[in-house]
């Protein structure tokens, strides 16, 4: 387990990927850069959930999500602007790299690497891992209320994972800046602390590093 706020230490923009949108338009050439959804090179929100809501998996193991998140961004990179890790579920922002739209795969081997790297720890003694749902809860509200997602018990996510993520494709200056500060604050929304720089598992340790926050 990493803990502090090297968590997640400065992450700079990986190699071939395009500087993150900023909020004086440098870096971007003005408001007519920002491209339309699912145009590569894109600005991209997400939110990424554990299959059992309420575990606190991700952040007792947030060494292992690291790994996996480097280790995929070594195969296919992407410019990590904003990224705060919560108990059981993460939100970030992505830029991808110019001719690259392919976010799915990037998520795929991410949650894969996670869940691989659990089995190999469960085979060592003394490993006790979170326990995993048998199924999951009835969604509440928005596009999917009513309905009860799935779990892939026999593909390499297992039934660690939500079988979906949520996306939204930046649309500008505003947009990426709401987004930015979304993920900062969400340790602060959900009560876990006062102020956004107390959580460790955040990239805003970075930001206020470089003087942006």
């Amino acid at each position: 387990m990493v803990n502090g706020a090297d968590a997640w230490p400065g992450w700079a923009r990986a190699e071939g990927v395009q500087a993150p949108l900023t909020l004086n338009g440098a870096g971007c050439g003005g408001m007519s850069r920002y491209l339309r959804p699912r145009a590569p090179g894109a600005s991209v929100f997400f939110t990424v959930a554990l299959a059992r809501r309420g575990s606190d998996l991700l952040v007792h193991e947030v060494g292992r999500l690291r790994e996996a998140v480097a280790a995929t961004r070594g195969e296919r990179p992407f410019g990590i602007d904003a990224w705060v890790v919560m108990p059981d579920h993460l939100h970030c922002v992505w830029t991808l790299p110019d001719g690259d739209r392919d976010f799915s795969t990037r998520w795929g081997a991410i949650k894969a690497r996670f869940t691989m790297s659990l089995r190999e720890a469960e085979r060592r003694p003394g490993f006790s891992p979170a326990p995993l749902p048998t199924e999951l809860p009835v969604v509440r509200s928005g596009q999917y209320a009513g309905l009860k997602p799935g779990l892939r018990q026999n593909k390499r996510e297992r039934a660690i994972w939500q079988r979906r993520f949520w996306e939204h494709h930046i649309r500008n200056e505003a947009d990426y800046a709401a987004h930015v500060r979304y993920c900062h604050m969400n340790p602060v929304k959900h009560g876990f602390v006062e102020r956004p720089e107390e959580w460790p598992y955040s990239s805003i340790h970075r930001e206020i590093t470089l003087g942006r926050w």
